[in-house]
């Protein structure tokens, strides 16, 4: 089976780890904490990295530290990981679906402006698929509006728009290190920030919110949202090899491209920025839901794994809304195909022949 994803594991990561587990430096302090959130700063451009345990608490903790909560609504884009939702969810806030952009796949900023009311306290956009969002448009509905921005860049590691990178434009960005991720550190996580105030609020929260000057004095509700020196050591050797990675999945996304948008089909957008491949996307206009999931059951079949587009949060039970035209229609036309740093020639090329054959192309 040629898997949709998998880690690319090296003789480094292997050493650091090692060496950190030798060191018994295994929980939240050590020195690879440190250097791997001072080299995802450097990696994004910003002045502050916190590392925390996974994405989707890095997304709550960066609303709690900005003070959005009950009664607070967050406009996000419908079609993106629950998680986003989720996020907004736990805080207290609600979140408020926008419909995206059909040439972007990532958040509409005319359905921002359509949805803001007296309550919207932020805006969340998700950089999809590696995409970046619109941020300039979307700035300066926030400068004119007082909202707070918050880029969910959890699969957009190094995408940028002109020189700045994704996790630099908002009030502060989320990044994820599944291991499916462009860089893994088997869960975690990172909080990318400019604001030295914001800085120091996350990492006060992100720790029990405990004094720093009377151990196991809490001054108010706080989380466990640290990360592992473990983990850290796996991330700083990913880190090092982070730019070989980019351009191998560069290198696999173009022979995609070659292969599958002469017979029609749709390859992840390019529109005003510099995406970098998270997953190879691949639209396939007119397909229905059902044909989309026979078409990936045909592709099993053939041992080549594939994803679906994410399911729109307004068509989950617990978010069931109006429904937003562009991201249902992305939703049951949209293929995530195998995508890993490794990945030959051939198993592209196998891939591309197993999906052009099961979508009837």
């Amino acid at each position: 089976m040629i898997p949709v994803s998998r880690p690319f594991i090296s003789e480094l990561e292997i050493s650091l780890v090692t060496d950190a587990v030798r060191s018994t430096w295994v929980s939240s302090i050590g020195p690879y904490m440190d250097q791997f959130e001072h080299m995802f700063a450097e990696f994004c451009g910003v002045k502050h990295a916190v590392a925390v345990s996974n994405g989707t608490v890095g997304l709550h903790l960066a609303l709690v530290a900005l003070g959005i909560g009950t009664g607070d609504e967050v406009i996000i884009p419908d079609l993106t990981f629950v998680a986003t939702a989720n996020a907004v969810r736990v805080s207290g806030a609600v979140p408020v679906f926008a419909d995206v952009c059909r040439d972007t796949y990532c958040i509409d900023p005319a359905a921002i402006r359509r949805l803001l009311t007296p309550k919207t306290r932020a805006i969340m956009p998700v950089h999809l698929y590696g995409h970046p969002a619109n941020m300039p448009v979307i700035l300066e509905i926030a400068r004119s509006n007082g909202l707070v921005v918050i880029e969910d860049a959890a699969e957009a590691h190094g995408a940028a728009i002109g020189e700045t990178r994704t996790g630099t434009f908002g009030h502060c960005g989320v990044f994820s290190f599944y291991g499916n991720k462009i860089i893994t550190t088997g869960e975690g996580g990172a909080i990318t920030t400019n604001d030295d105030g914001l800085n120091v609020r996350l990492r006060y929260l992100r720790d029990h919110a405990m004094s720093k000057d009377i151990r196991y004095w809490h001054t108010e509700v706080g989380f466990n949202y640290r990360m592992t020196n473990l983990q850290a050591a796996l991330g700083v050797a990913q880190l090092k090899q982070v730019d070989q990675f980019l351009n191998a999945r560069a290198e696999i996304l173009d022979r995609y491209r070659k292969k599958l948008e002469p017979a029609g089909i749709e390859c992840n957008p390019v529109v005003d920025a510099r995406p970098v491949n998270w997953l190879v996307t691949a639209v396939v206009d007119g397909l229905s839901r059902a044909g989309r999931d026979a078409a990936m059951g045909a592709m099993r079949e053939a041992e080549v794994d594939s994803r679906p587009f994410f399911y729109p949060m307004s068509m989950l039970p617990m978010y069931q809304s109006e429904r937003r035209p562009v991201a249902w229609q992305l939703s049951e036309s949209g293929f995530n195909l195998p995508t890993f740093v490794g990945m030959t020639r051939q198993q592209i090329d196998l891939v591309c022949e197993q999906f052009l054959k099961a979508v009837g192309r």
